[in-house]
């Protein structure tokens, strides 16, 4: 890095040709190391046990932050063996006490398939089954009536680009933009698929609650985690600006754009989450993984 461009960065004047690239770290050996990876199996039976330990595991995080609520919320998991296929948490089971064997292996019309022989939750089925069909790109689906998104989506717009967390959703959120009751109808599932679009990866919907995927779990539930987090930030901005006082700065578009190559992709989402799983997955002994 030339002496000019040291001096640009360090005067916050950064532009599209000074940015250094994220994510990555000089080796011992001088030359560069990616510092965010997604450490897939290399057999689909092995992908299969690895994303449901994840996913297990995804719902005690969701359980100790708070996002559990009765029977409501599900997180789904496209099968690597049969991707026609995919996997639910059952019914009626609080998230800190689900394990790999509670899972439940369904088809696309909702037949159980594999797993435990346990119901689950209908209107979950019509979302996710709907989102799997549409996006075969997204392998897990999450979705839960978490409490700060769910009475930011009271308002039926997305988050605005308030700090660096906030933009790891830069052009990656959308807004279904009705509540239709609980899903059981298949129109609905379907309704909610084509707003989320052909690319985004996360969604608030409207006076119902959020949700978030992505190509692994920890990706999706990473997701599920920061859309909270930066709800709860939006909450709080908004309430600070409420008397008039004060006024909101936005980062950006460029800088957003930036940071959200740099915060949001895959490998970096998947890498937020693997300290959750790690903590939870001391915290109970591996008791989830059974």
């Amino acid at each position: 890095m030339s002496s000019t461009t040291t001096m640009e960065i360090e005067a916050g004047k950064t532009t599209k040709e000074t940015r250094p690239a994220l994510n990555i770290s000089a080796d011992t050996a001088g030359g560069i190391k990616r510092l965010h990876h997604i450490p897939w199996p290399e057999t689909a039976l092995e992908r299969r046990r690895w994303q449901l330990e994840q996913m297990a595991g995804a719902f005690r995080v969701f359980a100790k932050l708070g996002f559990a609520d009765g029977g409501s919320g599900h997180i789904s998991v496209r099968d690597p063996v049969d991707s026609n296929t995919f996997w639910l948490n059952p019914y009626g089971v609080h998230f800190g006490l689900l394990t790999v064997s509670d899972m439940v292996q369904v088809n696309d019309q909702g037949k159980r398939v594999g797993g435990a022989d346990k119901a689950v939750n209908a209107a979950g089925f019509m979302i996710h089954s709907a989102i799997h069909a549409a996006r075969p790109d997204l392998h897990t689906v999450c979705h839960a009536h978490s409490p700060y998104a769910r009475a930011w989506s009271t308002f039926g717009r997305p988050i605005d680009m308030l700090n660096q967390d906030s933009c790891m959703f830069y052009n990656d959120l959308s807004v279904y933009p009705s509540f239709g009751g609980v899903v059981f109808a298949s129109e609905e599932g379907k309704r909610i698929a084509l707003a989320l679009g052909p690319t985004k990866k996360n969604m608030l919907l409207q006076n119902h609650g959020s949700l978030t995927a992505g190509s692994t779990v920890g990706e999706a539930a990473a997701f599920f985690i920061a859309l909270e987090r930066a709800c709860h930030n939006q909450l709080l901005v908004e309430a600070a600006v409420g008397p008039g006082n004060l006024q909101k700065t936005f980062v950006g578009e460029e800088e957003a754009e930036y940071t959200k190559k740099g915060t949001g992709s895959s490998e970096v989402m998947y890498m937020q989450f693997a300290p959750e799983y790690q903590l939870i997955l001391k915290e109970s002994g591996g008791d989830f993984l059974l």
